[in-house]
This record gives structure tokens, sequence and C-alpha cells, in this order.
């Protein structure tokens, strides 16, 4: 029997910043060729970030007709879509200087997500357009409330409760002040109690007022891996909410600040255009950083 083990390429990255051991953490494998999904599960375990990411490659042909075949995995299961994934993975796939430096197309479980990329910081910049949202239930302030641990009226009365998704279904919880933001302590045992009776997988708190002027907006997502310091499936149908409630303007850029309560700080870029009566065009972007890039072995 060969003792031999197989070299799995890794690259770690810290996405939407420019600044190292900031932002969202994301573990990128090159060519996950020949992994077994129990493997995959295994690894994003072991890597233990909000998720993990895993590059199939293909023939040339095929990724310019179809994108480049990625899956992402937290702890716990495979998802369909996510926001800093997908970024972190276009940028580990754009520094490569092996797929065109204009867009790249990712083919992930949800379909095909273009990354466009420009210089912004004398830095690459990437900016996703995500699926055309799905606006699901509305929410009383009385039962989120219960389920979070907060007061009535810590929540914004003016502007809905709702679930949004562009892949992934999250309830956008407006909250009275960015006190109560940095105030939040929710069990997730609660928050999940209410979760499976509705059509959200998560919850993500907005603030109408940040810490850093510049910001319009600041966030947190609290899940079952604790809390994620930047969620860009979540800040796409945040900018649709946006958008549809006049939160925003449409078809202006704004800044979205994640993660500053956990000291890792996400600069998140968002925009979203109103059709008529519908949100369209949802684009989120940032920077992402390398910070490790080594091997793994099995």
């Amino acid at each position: 029997m060969s003792n031999q083990k197989r070299s799995l390429p890794l690259v770690q990255v810290d996405v939407f910043t420019s600044v190292p051991l900031q932002g969202n953490q994301l573990a990128v494998f090159t060519d996950a060729r020949g992994l077994s999904d129990t493997e995959m599960q295994a690894l994003a375990r072991e890597m233990n970030f909000s998720e993990t990411t895993f590059i199939l490659p293909r023939d040339a042909a095929t990724e310019r007709e179809r994108g480049v075949r990625v899956r992402i995995f937290t702890v716990n299961e495979e998802l369909p879509f996510a926001g800093h994934p997908t970024l972190g993975t276009a940028m580990v796939l754009h520094d490569d200087g092996k797929h065109g430096q204009d867009e790249i197309a990712l083919d992930l479980n949800v379909g095909k997500i273009p990354v466009r990329f420009s210089t912004r910081e004398n830095l690459p910049f990437g900016m996703m357009t995500q699926r055309d949202p799905d606006f699901g239930q509305t929410h009383t302030r009385e039962d989120v409330a219960r389920a979070v641990g907060l007061a009535v009226d810590d929540i914004a009365a003016d502007v809905p409760i709702q679930t949004v998704s562009t892949g992934n279904a999250f309830i956008m919880v407006p909250l009275r002040s960015l006190s109560v933001l940095q105030g939040l302590s929710p069990t997730w045992g609660n928050m999940q109690s209410f979760l499976e009776k509705s059509d959200g997988k998560f919850f993500y708190f907005i603030a109408r007022e940040a810490v850093n002027p510049d910001a319009r907006l600041q966030t947190r997502m609290i899940f079952y891996n604790g809390e994620d310091p930047a969620t860009g499936s979540a800040a796409g149908p945040c900018a649709a909410w946006a958008v549809k409630y006049n939160v925003v303007p449409p078809d202006q850029q704004f800044l979205l600040e994640q993660g500053v309560e956990m000291k890792r700080r996400s600069r998140i870029f968002f925009s979203a255009s109103r059709q008529g009566d519908k949100i369209v065009n949802v684009r989120v972007g940032g920077h992402a950083v390398e910070v490790v890039r080594g091997e793994v072995f099995l």
C-alpha cells in the first residue's frame, strides 16, 4: 500500500478589504479535482472559516462558455452562493493571470456569476453582479424581537423586515440605531427556531448610521458558526431592499461596513437599479488581499 499523500494547493485571502488581517477570511483550494464531497466538507471544517471554496478546473472552451466551476462550503454545508467566496475566489483567479483581467465568471451552484475588475486605490477591485432579487415574506417586529433578544422598539418601524434573496435568503432587520446594532447578543438557538419556520436562512441586521462617516450602512450577521465579518450574499439583498424602500437612491454606489464589532472591518461597496417596480442590476464589490499560500496534505 502506498503512503504517498496528495498535495492540495491552497491560497488564503482576506476579502472585502485591502488590509491584511481585516475583512473576511477565505481558503481557496485552487485545484480540487478528485476530491469527494465528503473530503471537501472535511477540509472546510479543518479550515474553520465562514466559507472555503474549491476550484474545479476545466478546459478553456468550457470555462469561457460556462465559467470557472467553483463549489462553496461552510463548516456545516455546501452553499449555492456566497458573496465573499465569490469575490475572493475570482480575485485569486484574476491574480494568477490565466483567466483574463477584465472579467471572470464563476460557475456556482446558483448559476453563472460574473465579476468585473478595475483598479481602485492602485489595487485590483472586483464587482460582482448578483441575480435579480426575490422579495419574500415580511415579518412583524414583535416576532423578530423575540427571536433575536431585542425590545420591539429596538427595531425600526419605518421600513419593513423582509426576506430577500439573490441566491441565499436573508431576513433584513432594520435597527433603530447604531448602538442597538453594537449591543446585539442573540443566541443561535432562538434565531434558528424562528428561521426554521420562515422563508429566511439567516438574519441580517442593519443600522442606517455607521462608525465610519463615509459608510452609509453598518451591518452584522450572526449565525451557527459565530459572527461573519462580511456577507456579500446578504449585502446584495440589502442593496435591493435599500433601493426598494428608498433607504438609498438607485444607480449610486455606497459603502457598507461589516465586522467592525469583531475587529475585522470589511468594506463592501453596493448598488442596485430600479426598473419599473422591479429591482435589478444588484452589484456588490470590494478588494481582497492574499495572506497565505501553501499546501494541504491528505
